[in-house]
């Protein structure tokens, strides 16, 4: 099932998407079956119930009233969750080979893939306060030239877990959803002399996109392979597919957690598809333009950049 959170009448509410494109109101439809209505109150509170608030949550999809019925026009996406940590990985080789490249054009630096990226998955904590949903606008900041989109898959973390092993890892995954990074591309290649990751080239408000759902984990086999595809102003920037990990969630999860506990509604992105993003093929956004990240069963995370 796909799990979203959404504003309506002033508050949040946890709905699933329906087939018909409508959305269920998970909390007053388990409320008027009587049943345990507080594991909708929101979706850490349907992550840290599991498995039985997503069986009651089934049920409640297949017996759909229409007095739970929310229609798209009626309301405004959030991010599924606002993540209790976030990182976010570097697992493609191509969109690393592609972008490289360009930095190379755009500094004048010499770029290669180090050999520590092929050994073990690399990645960033970021700003996990700064997440915006679906069909929010994102905010230009003020410091930089060149914006760029970001396709990116991620996983939701739904239970507790530490030094966690590779083939159990998709029991520790509540579900995928699709992730937009929103990066300062000049303010980016800025920093990277400085070899302490990401900083204002990622982190400002509404930087970071989430949703507009949550695909449970049991709708796909690991390691996930569907297809991802990025669009701006209607235009096809690129894309591919998730089995292009060159570390995929089993692998990523074994590392972050040695010795590290991991904890339900931590969010994990895999970094950029291949192509991707527009630094990738020559391509930059502009104030006004509209982006649509989609994800195959997930579904299409659409957004648009304007200064303020």
């Amino acid at each position: 099932m796909r799990l979203g959170t959404v504003c309506y009448e002033g508050r949040e509410h946890v709905v699933a998407a329906l087939k018909d494109g409508r959305l269920l109101d998970l909390h007053l439809a388990a409320e008027l079956a009587g049943e345990d209505c507080a594991w909708f109150i929101d979706m850490m509170a349907v992550i840290y119930a599991g498995n039985p608030a997503l069986d009651l949550a089934s049920g409640l999809i297949a017996d759909a009233s229409d007095r739970c019925i929310l229609e798209e026009e009626e309301i405004t996406f959030c991010p599924p969750l606002l993540p209790v940590q976030f990182r976010d990985c570097l697992a493609f080789e191509t969109h690393l080979k592609n972008s490289f490249a360009a930095a190379e054009k755009m500094t004048g630096r010499p770029f290669a893939i180090p050999g520590v990226w092929f050994e073990q998955p690399i990645y960033y904590k970021g700003n996990r306060l700064s997440f915006v949903g679906h069909g929010q606008d994102v905010i230009w900041p003020a410091y930089a030239s060149f914006l760029d989109i970001e396709l990116e898959m991620a996983v939701v973390i739904g239970k507790k877990g530490k030094n966690i092993r590779p083939e159990e890892a998709e029991s520790f995954i509540f579900g995928y959803t699709i992730l937009n990074d929103v990066s300062a591309r000049d303010a980016q290649m800025a920093e990277m002399p400085g070899q302490l990751g990401p900083a204002k080239g990622k982190d400002f408000d509404t930087g970071n996109v989430l949703g507009p759902f949550i695909l449970t984990a049991d709708e796909v086999s690991h390691p996930v392979a569907l297809d991802m595809e990025a669009r701006v102003n209607g235009e096809r920037w690129g894309g591919g597919n998730s089995k292009e990990m060159h570390h995929d969630f089993g692998k990523i999860l074994a590392h972050v957690s040695a010795s590290e506990t991991l904890y339900p509604g931590e969010v994990i992105g895999s970094g950029t598809v291949g192509t991707g993003c527009g630094l990738e093929i020559g391509k930059r956004l502009s104030p006004g333009d509209h982006f649509e990240l989609e994800i195959e069963k997930i579904g299409v995370l659409a957004n648009r950049i304007v200064k303020e």
